[in-house]
């Protein structure tokens, strides 16, 4: 019956991690998937989180399926997060969210949605992007090209090369941008560069779909979203996929959420109705406690202060082992300049190291990198820290 069906190659950041799991040598060191380690090397259970899930199964009781578009408590404080309560796009009932399963399933509903309504579109992303967008919008039947964005002689934005490929995009093309802490580079527009992307977005009338999935790990909770109100503060319709993986350190609940900003309430209705159908067809409804949980640490205000102190303890640990290894291997590559490291945001980091000496660094040392280069500084911690610059440092000696 299935003799036709051909072997899967593996995802390239989960094979590797599979690969460090079986790998005997006691200092072996993992920056290769994206999950935050605090410096014990132990994924956090976040202490806001622990007491909003004490509440929330102290009060909980049977547990039916949600609508299909999800908790109406935890849609309604995702637009809070992101677009603000205040803002004109919220309060006029422009903005429509659902919950999906991790930002991945609301860049699949996402996906979906625009095949179905916009057939003749293409989607552009960064060069680099996330393996797996590539993967979504191409399974979804949407044919995919970038635009230039990385630039590796000085590991900082190529704008001018960015703007201008936009700007000879096909008209309604969608976009997919990053908001923040972009994966896998690091490097992000600044304010400046977002304001003057905004004129070709709607000259263009180009359709942006924007992925924020570590939102506070680039220069705060309310930092992180400026693109997101730009773009519906100016009037423009856009998506968004958001997640709560990182900064809430609930991996495995799987807790993202689709947002879509539309020209009118009126609109709005009728994308959430077809949300709601692509969501019934796929997955039918989203998983209930998660999603809970993050609902509860966003509306209590104790639990939300406690929350964005702890955002800040891991940002800025990470913004700390940046400076650690760039101080290292400037240290013992003197000739070299590594401010990249300390330019780039989030958790990770285009280390410029090509596919041979990154194998170098896991076969002769232990460090465990993607062959593109991509690092995670989040797996670094004051043990193993020096340990990667100077491995890293031999292999580019």
């Amino acid at each position: 019956m299935f003799l036709h069906v051909e072997p899967y190659a593996g995802d390239p950041i989960l094979s590797l991690n599979e690969a460090f799991g079986k790998d005997p040598r006691v200092n072996k060191i993992n920056l290769s998937i994206g999950i935050y380690f605090d410096d014990d090397g132990k994924i956090p259970m976040l202490p806001s989180v622990r007491a909003a899930e004490l509440k929330v199964v102290a009060e909980s009781g049977a547990r039916p399926y949600l609508p299909m578009e999800g908790a109406a408590n935890f849609r309604t404080a995702v637009q809070h997060l992101l677009f603000g309560a205040d803002r004109q796009a919220v309060l006029d009932g422009r903005v429509v969210t659902i919950q999906t399963v991790g930002s991945s399933g609301g860049l699949r509903v996402g996906a979906d949605f625009i095949k179905r309504y916009f057939p003749e579109s293409g989607i552009l992303v960064s060069d680099p992007t996330w393996d797996n967008h590539r993967s979504v919008f191409e399974g979804a039947g949407i044919t995919v090209s970038t635009y230039p964005y990385y630039d590796a002689d000085t590991g900082g934005l190529q704008f001018d090369a960015m703007l201008a490929a936009l700007s000879q995009a096909p008209a309604r093309s969608v976009v997919l941008l990053h908001a923040c802490c972009h994966n896998p580079t690091g490097v992000d527009l600044s304010q400046d560069q977002w304001r003057k992307l905004l004129p070709v977005l709607q000259e263009r009338e180009l359709l942006p779909f924007i992925d924020i999935a570590y939102q506070g790990y680039g220069d705060g909770i309310e930092e992180d979203v400026f693109a997101i109100r730009l773009l519906a503060d100016s009037g423009l319709s856009f998506l968004v996929a958001n997640s709560f993986s990182k900064n809430m350190s609930l991996y495995g609940e799987r807790c993202g959420a689709l947002s879509v900003v539309c020209p009118d309430a009126a609109q709005a209705v009728n994308v959430l109705g077809q949300l709601k159908a692509n969501v019934r067809r796929n997955y039918s409804t989203p998983p209930l406690h998660g999603g809970q949980l993050v609902a509860r640490v966003l509306t209590d205000p104790d639990l939300r202060r406690d929350w964005e102190a702890e955002v800040v303890t891991m940002r800025e640990r990470i913004q700390a082992m940046r400076r650690q290894l760039h101080d290292v291997l400037s240290a013992k590559l003197p000739g070299r300049d590594f401010s990249y490291f300390l330019t780039q945001r989030g958790m990770f980091s285009y280390t410029g190291l090509n596919p041979a000496q990154c194998d170098r660094l896991k076969d002769e040392f232990g460090v465990y990198i993607l062959r593109s280069g991509r690092m995670c500084i989040a797996g670094l911690n004051t043990r193993n820290v020096e340990a990667t610059a100077q491995a890293m440092a031999a292999v580019l000696a």
